[in-house]
């Protein structure tokens, strides 16, 4: 095996696969991919409504776990990441959200990111789409990236949407076009029935075209340096050290997690945290493994009066059934993710653009999979799209096989549990509305007894979870906790980028997988000195917003 690339790209995730397929588009570049896990070759991970199972399995999964949380009743908090080909794309729920315009005009504007306007990433959203039923100004036709719209055959997931609109909140066709705010029909990354990850759309294709080497179950240990210039990376393979070389980039794409971990490991960080362990510093960058954001979720539940829900199909002989109809026509209830509908909703007046989250199931249960309710129920899950909360990913000791301390100070601020609040009552109204009558049983979580704001803080300090998307730990900007610049490149040191949802300034309002895929589009246009120009197309704004919460 050659020990020499064009490229390395460290991580097979979702902006490793990408960027291993657009580069290697020029057949004339070598390109290496690392990664730490295996190959996906596990049934739970190609069947949507699997994804708990591949999420907590340990042998496709880093396990971490944050440090006691401080306001979360010191709760260790789970934070699973994708270690396979495909990485978290591999292992997630499968929701295609991009965000809203306004997150991406909020980098430009706020953070000196001209280029990554709405206008500017628009069209690479576009260029990594297909979308099933067509394309149009806002959805790609022709892109890797499949893209299927949920079914909602089963009636709750209409109720949903009607119940919003019965509550005063528009309908929105399509929540990743013109208008994201309101209820409406989710989309999912799943084609033909099956899991559609960036391993099968960028990946593989990428590796037959015969340019592009996959290295699994390469742990990458540190980045190699002459003076400030990356020339390559030790990694440990079958339990002994190998070094590979590039001659052009290294590319660091290990999520917001293992990125800066490796980063910190190799001598790029914050001086104060690396050299009491013996490290050696390359490049002072006090923001590496900093700014840690990520979203939390809490569970508003009913139970249902009528026998429609997914609690039947947990029964052994129904599973059983699910599972055979999917391995053999892809088709059924295995065949889907279950969030086939939602919404985005403005918390307050005065709030510009959506910053609580909805996904409905069809179903009282755990994201993890665990139910708290035997019998027929219902749920939302929701919460604050935009926390000011931040923390941090730092390492403990010299080795890439310890993982990192991470604390992300969840419900540290006042904002948090105004947020809160409001997410959990504005849910229970549109639980209220007519298009529930016929389902509506008793209220199951927080519970009728949680009515105050003290109650409401104490639920979620017991009960609140991740939604699974740390990010913002290299952030991109040109202030002094800025990590990379606008095209992914590390700050101090030359040859050297980091592209996944690290660098995002601020975590955008929805959920993660999409808007990395659109960054390594974008980045690996600019990597080869190239641009997609900007789309004209408009989005979206409450026109009352200052003065109207719907």
């Amino acid at each position: 095996m050659q020990t020499e690339y064009d490229y390395i790209i460290i991580g097979a995730g979702s902006a490793g696969s990408v960027l291993a397929y657009r580069l290697g588009e020029d057949l004339n570049t070598r390109i290496l991919v690392i990664e730490a896990g295996p190959m996906d070759h596990n049934l739970f991970i190609h069947m949507p409504s699997g994804f708990a199972y591949p999420m907590a399995n340990p042998r496709y999964t880093w396990m971490y776990e944050s440090e006691p949380e401080p306001c979360l009743n010191n709760r260790r908090v789970h934070c699973p990441r994708g270690k396979t080909v495909g990485g978290s794309s591999s292992i997630n729920g499968m929701v295609y959200i991009r965000g809203n315009a306004e997150d991406y005009n909020g980098w430009a504007e706020k953070h000196g990111l001209a280029d990554w306007s709405y206008a500017h990433c628009l069209p690479y959203f576009k260029k990594s789409e297909t979308r099933e039923v067509g394309g149009d100004d806002y959805r790609g036709a022709d892109g890797p990236q499949h893209v299927h719209t949920g079914n909602c055959t089963n009636p709750l997931y209409n109720a949903f949407i009607e119940a919003g609109q019965q509550a005063g909140y528009p309908y929105t066709a399509d929540m990743n076009g013109y208008q994201q705010e309101g209820f409406g029909p989710m989309d999912m990354t799943t084609h033909k029935g099956r899991r559609w990850s960036t391993a099968m759309g960028y990946l593989r294709p990428a590796i037959k075209r015969g340019n592009v080497m996959l290295q699994p179950n390469t742990l990458a240990t540190r980045l190699l340096f002459e003076g400030k210039r990356t020339v390559g990376v030790e990694v440990e393979q079958d339990g002994k050290l190998v070094q590979f070389r590039a001659r052009r980039e290294v590319i660091l794409s290990g999520g917001a997690i293992n990125s800066p971990q490796l980063l910190q490991l190799s001598g790029i960080g914050n001086p104060e945290h690396l050299q009491p362990l013996g490290i050696e510093m390359v490049a002072t960058l006090k923001g590496v493994g900093e700014n840690l954001q990520d979203h939390m979720e809490t569970y508003v539940q009913y139970e249902c009066k009528q026998p429609i829900t997914l609690y039947a199909a947990t029964k052994p002989v129904k599973m059983a059934a699910i599972g055979a109809e999917w391995l053999f026509f892809s088709t059924g209830l295995g065949a889907t993710n279950h969030f086939e509908s939602g919404g985005f909703i403005r918390s307050a007046a005065g709030v510009k653009h959506p910053d609580l989250q909805y996904h409905f199931l069809p179903m009282a249960v755990r994201y993890d999979g665990k139910s708290p309710v035997e019998g027929h129920g219902f749920q939302a899950h929701v919460g604050p799209m935009r926390s000011p909360s931040r923390g941090y990913v730092r390492i403990r000791t010299k080795s890439a096989l310890d993982a990192p301390a991470i604390l992300f100070n969840y419900m540290s601020t006042e904002q948090d549990k105004v947020e809160f609040r409001a997410a959990i009552r504005l849910t229970r109204e549109v639980f209220a509305q007519k298009a529930f009558d016929a389902f509506r049983g008793e209220e199951i979580s927080p519970g009728k007894d949680v009515q105050t704001d003290e109650q409401i803080d104490a639920h979620i300090r017991a009960s609140a979870e991740t939604a699974y998307h740390p990010s913002c730990t290299c952030a991109m900007g040109s202030d002094e906790m800025a990590v990379v610049d606008g095209q992914g490149r590390v700050h101090g040191v030359q040859n050297l980028r980091v592209c996944d949802a690290s660098i995002m300034p601020l975590v955008v309002s929805g959920n993660l997988n999409v808007p990395v895929i659109m960054m390594a589009e974008k980045i690996a246009d600019a990597i080869r000195g190239q641009a997609l120009p900007p789309s004209k197309a408009p989005s979206w704004v409450h026109p009352q917003w200052e003065t109207q919460q719907r």
